[in-house]
């Protein structure tokens, strides 16, 4: 009795059974206390190695993501290094020249070649790649926010961007190469996982996985976020950045692939860079781009403090300041924004090349004049020439000191301006944290004032830049002016001026860029000192509060300038006044279950949307139609078999229960077969439909609206089943699934999954298609295609209920779904925009 379950023929006590044994559903053998058998699993256990081996896959590609973004930060900085010293080493041997032969002319000439050469390249790199011009961190911004900008990810965009920023740099303009580093690790965060190129079309391996937007959008913020560690050697912050500056949807597991991505790409960049500098491979010297070197007070100045309880004063004031720099540099940026739009975009590309030369020729002429006649000789401190302290960074201070620049001064001194300007900016940034020897307070200022005028200036020509360190080294030069009053006027002599020109330096770019966490913590990670943690925080509060006082951030300003639907943190309160229903819009363009070909291409290539409801009609004389046309027919019959009732639904489990062992069950279904009204099988929803609506025009699938609608016939009652996206009809266009009318819809061909997704992200355009090879009256059946459960809210859904489930949930449509499953409206991104509710709110007054 005991082998009686396991063979094909046995004898039990109560039965004696042949054959195949009998197969029960799981609730079945929960009642009976059976266990199913490993070959009866519900999910395969392949289905858990395919979950595993593509979470492996997905960890492999985000390693490789940082690592490639690594590499890209490596190349940059090797060849503006090598750039900067080659223009430099030349322009300042013809300096100290001509500062005795008094022909200093032909060196601004050389300076002059060097600086206009690089820049036209940076500026034709442009030409060929517009949306590489600028940081890019607005346009990730926005793509992370879940707004597709055309060309923002493409390969030829990274190529474009990674020289274009090489030599803007090179070419003397005040832009960094950090900003664009954040662009550039996201664009290998879009392109390394899909194997595959539109620019390089020969590049194409058949790679499975990460087709989808989703997972596209995931390893973006992994490469946004590598790029800021790369930059400035800080994963924590760059993770925290993507958090807080991009990603709309977040969840626990990309926190640590975001961040194991990070640290891939700093350790990369780490590893590579130590070794090349110092030929010490695996000493990891150097994390990031920028480096901020060691703060350390001398061991001989026994006074000297880091910063005190006292000086927290100081920062909140240098905060406020800050924050009023910040929002007068983006008033100013935004209004050069403005003009450039207005009168030189729509002028032929050669306009902005001239206008990126011109704006290289000043700055390279204030540079030269201003380090020549305003700079001022100051003595070099003991402190300095010894390298500043034992207990300093050795890397640090040789930096220091061999960046000090001594023209036109006697022996032991140098030109405290020339020493600013002649050097790159992170030589410059070290120079104004470390430097023992004193700025003056007259060259502090008019160095701040000159480089903020061309910094804005610059942000916003047709160049690839970055505005954090032209913003750091702005910022510094107002902290160490702060130090310098203080010290010389005030008599604070414990006051350490590294620590202020790095508080200067968090103000004024907190006051540009409104971040407060993930630049808390990337100026944290940079200095590698933790006692900054509070004073950098505080000064970064109270910057982004006052600036948010008179404008909006740097980069907001920019996506509101590009007109891109940018959707907020949350909504205001006021705002809940408003419903769903005061928001969507009602006129709809939807599809039916099944329907014509004609109908669709007609759809499809008179509007720009990215998804349609799929729909059926309620009508009073049904059965008529279906009489009369197989088209009506399969959808009124799609509608019937959808739609869920709790009659039907008991009845399902009814039938069910009847193979169960018990005979109380047995009788409790036979019970509630046999006492149904035969009246009640019929579908209620339907009756409850018919008594409401009086029926409507014979409207056919097939047909397209007219203007001879009446009101109730264009906004005629719909049952909504589902979405189906644009690319999907497209691509079942292109592969020619359809049936005809004397077929079944089972006679339609199916594509699998991988079919769809063949094409991504590149699907066929619509006015791309060869309509002589489709038959307009063939019929496609999108049911086995749409989405049939999206998510939907009611018309009475408070508007920041229907904000926080279209943002965090990543959505692009959100049906309005009333109370009987009909469609009134649909929300999309548009409709949640600052603009269109503040508009919307003002309607709303009026009718009160």
């Amino acid at each position: 009795m005991a082998g009686c379950r396991g063979s094909l023929c046995c004898c039990c006590r109560w039965c004696c059974c042949c054959g195949e044994r009998e197969t029960r559903t799981p609730e079945e053998l929960t009642i009976l206390g059976e266990t199913q058998e490993e070959d009866d699993e519900i999910l395969p256990r392949k289905d858990y190695e395919k979950g595993r081996r593509y979470e492996a896959v997905k960890w492999m590609v985000v390693f490789g993501i940082g690592v490639c973004t690594g590499l890209v930060g490596l190349f940059v900085d090797f060849f503006v290094r090598l750039f900067t010293q080659l223009k430099f080493g030349v322009v300042q041997t013809s300096v100290e020249e001509c500062s005795q032969k008094g022909c200093l002319a032909l060196s601004l000439l050389e300076l002059l070649g060097f600086n206009l050469t690089f820049v036209f390249f940076a500026s034709l790199l442009v030409l060929i790649e517009p949306v590489a011009a600028g940081s890019g961190i607005p346009e990730i911004k926005c793509y992370l926010n879940g707004v597709k900008v055309p060309g923002i990810v493409r390969l030829r965009t990274l190529l474009c961007k990674v020289f274009g920023v090489l030599f803007s740099v090179a070419g003397g303009l005040f832009v960094g190469k950090e900003g664009p580093m954040i662009h550039s690790g996201a664009v290998v965060g879009a392109g390394l996982p899909q194997f595959q190129s539109i620019s390089l079309r020969k590049i194409q391996f058949n790679f499975p996985y990460f087709r989808s937007d989703r997972d596209k959008r995931d390893f973006v913020s992994a490469g946004a976020a590598a790029g800021v560690a790369a930059a400035f050697g800080a994963p924590i912050g760059g993770t925290l950045f993507s958090l807080e500056e991009g990603s709309s949807f977040w969840n626990q597991g990309l926190t640590w692939k975001v961040l194991f991505c990070s640290m891939s790409a700093t350790f990369t960049l780490n590893f590579f860079r130590s070794g090349i500098q110092f030929g010490s491979w695996g000493s990891f010297q150097l994390p990031g781009l920028l480096n901020f070197g060691e703060f350390k007070c001398s061991d001989s100045d026994k006074k000297c403090h880091l910063w005190t309880a006292m000086d927290l004063g100081f920062f909140v004031v240098m905060g406020v300041i800050g924050g009023l720099l910040g929002a007068t540099f983006n008033c100013l940026n935004k209004r050069l924004a403005k003009y450039r739009m207005r009168n030189v975009h729509p002028k032929p590309k050669l306009v902005r090349v001239l206008e990126s030369l011109l704006v290289s020729l000043v700055t390279t002429v204030v540079v030269f004049v201003a380090s020549m006649v305003l700079g001022e000789c100051r003595q070099i401190s003991s402190s300095s020439q010894i390298g500043n302290d034992s207990s300093q960074l050795q890397a640090t201070s040789e930096d220091v000191n061999s960046s000090i620049k001594t023209f036109f001064c006697p022996n032991e001194t140098y030109n405290d301006m020339a020493t600013l300007f002649f050097n790159p900016q992170e030589s410059a940034i070290l120079q104004l944290f470390h430097q023992d020897g004193t700025f003056s307070p007259i060259t502090l200022a008019l160095f701040f004032v000159l480089y903020f005028l061309l910094a804005c200036w610059t942000y916003g020509i047709s160049v690839p830049s970055g505005l954090f360190v032209p913003s750091l080294l702005c910022g510094a030069a107002f902290g160490r002016l702060v130090a310098n009053v203080l010290k010389s006027y005030i008599g604070l002599g414990h006051i350490y001026s590294g620590t202020f020109a790095l508080i200067g330096a968090a103000a004024f770019l907190g006051g540009v860029v409104r971040m407060t966490i993930s630049l808390t913590v990337i100026l944290i990670e940079s200095t590698n000192e933790i006692t900054y943690g509070l004073p950098i925080m505080i000064t970064l509060m109270v910057a982004k509060w006052t600036g948010d006082f008179f404008s909006k951030g740097i980069y907001d300003i920019h996506v509101g300038l590009r007109g891109v639907p940018l959707l907020e943190w949350e909504t205001e309160v006021e705002m809940d006044k408003l419903r769903a229903s005061d928001i969507m819009e009602p006129n709809l363009t939807y599809v039916y279950p099944h329907t014509r070909i004609q109908s669709l291409v007609s759809i499809l290539r008179t509007t720009v949307h990215h998804a349609f409801p799929v729909v059926t009609e309620n009508r009073g004389n049904e059965k008529e139609f279906m009489k009369g046309n197989q088209l009506i027919s399969n959808n009124i019959k799609f509608k019937k078999s959808s739609i869920l009732t709790r009659a039907g639904e008991q009845r399902r489990r009814s039938q069910s229960m009847k193979s169960y062992p018990s005979s109380e069950l047995r009788n409790m279904c036979d019970e509630h077969v046999t006492s149904e009204d035969p009246a009640e099988k019929e579908d209620l929803l339907q009756q409850m439909l018919e008594r409401r609506y009086t029926p409507y025009p014979n409207l056919y699938p097939d047909q397209s609206p007219s203007e001879d609608w009446t009101m109730e016939e264009r906004f005629r009652p719909l049952t909504f089943h589902g979405l189906i996206l644009r690319s999907q009809l497209v691509t079942l266009l292109v592969r020619g699934v359809c049936y005809s009318e004397s077929q079944s819809s089972a006679s339609q061909p199916r594509l699998s999954y991988a079919e769809m997704a063949e094409d991504y992200p590149r699907y066929p355009d619509i006015h791309d298609l060869d309509l002589t090879l489709l038959n307009p009256r063939m019929i496609v059946d999108v049911t086995p295609y749409m989405n049939p459960s999206p998510f939907t809210v009611s018309p009475n859904t408070h508007v920041s209920q229907v904000f926080n489930l279209f943002r965090t949930m990543g959505l692009r449509h959100l049906p309005v779904v009333n109370a009987v499953g009909e469609i009134v409206g649909i929300i999309t991104r548009h409709n949640l925009t600052y603009e269109f509710l503040q508009a919307r709110l003002r309607q709303h007054y009026q009718t009160i």
